[in-house]
């Protein structure tokens, strides 16, 4: 008699490797000792939710609120136009570094780019430190890591990101813990169909 195959949990979360849904959905996986599974990576929770509806994944992972900003708006509007149910919701704690390329100084930095959420989680350390300095919003802080590496954003840009997304995407950790609170906590949902 062949031996039963363990079904793989697919887990969405919203945002690209190296993001904080994937931090959280490693963290739930580890708490519940849930081994066989995989990570999509499918930037935002609007995303996450449709995948979900459609089959595509089993469990959703996404933030919806984060102790600096309170609601992640992204997230309730996509709330809001899905059907699914709630298996556990829990908080993590959220570092913020700023990222730059190998080598680059403070001195080159141009740009900050990440997406809305993290930036302002840091808006008093951005002006305290960074006022004269465009700020840019992007999909996703990972992506942000991600398409800095790829030189899809400028060299002389910086961006807002977790340590993880550094060391993905070898880039180095110009000042760490950025945020503006020390216990930066985020709420995060996992949902399931």
């Amino acid at each position: 008699m062949p031996k039963s195959r363990k079904k793989v949990e697919i887990i969405g979360v919203s945002g690209a490797p190296g993001s904080f849904s994937e931090e959280a959905a490693r963290t739930y996986t580890a708490k519940i000792g849930l081994k066989n599974y995989k990570i999509d990576y499918l930037i935002t929770a609007e995303k996450v939710l449709d995948a979900l509806e459609e089959g595509k994944i089993t469990l959703a992972v996404f933030p919806i609120q984060n102790a600096t900003m309170g609601l992640v708006a992204e997230a309730a509007y996509a709330m809001a136009k899905h059907k699914f149910h709630i298996k556990k919701i829990f908080d993590i704690i959220i570092h913020q570094n700023l990222l730059v390329k190998k080598g680059v100084k403070a001195e080159k930095i141009k740009k900050i780019v990440s997406q809305d959420p993290a930036v302002r989680q840091c808006s008093m350390y951005l002006q305290r430190v960074w006022p004269k300095v465009r700020i840019e919003n992007y999909p996703d802080t990972a992506k942000a890591a991600e398409d800095l590496a790829k030189g899809i954003l400028p060299p002389n840009a910086a961006v807002i990101a977790s340590r993880a997304a550094a060391k993905i995407n070898k880039l180095d950790i110009l000042e760490e813990a950025i945020q503006d609170l020390k216990f930066n906590h985020t709420t995060f949902i996992v949902a399931v169909k």
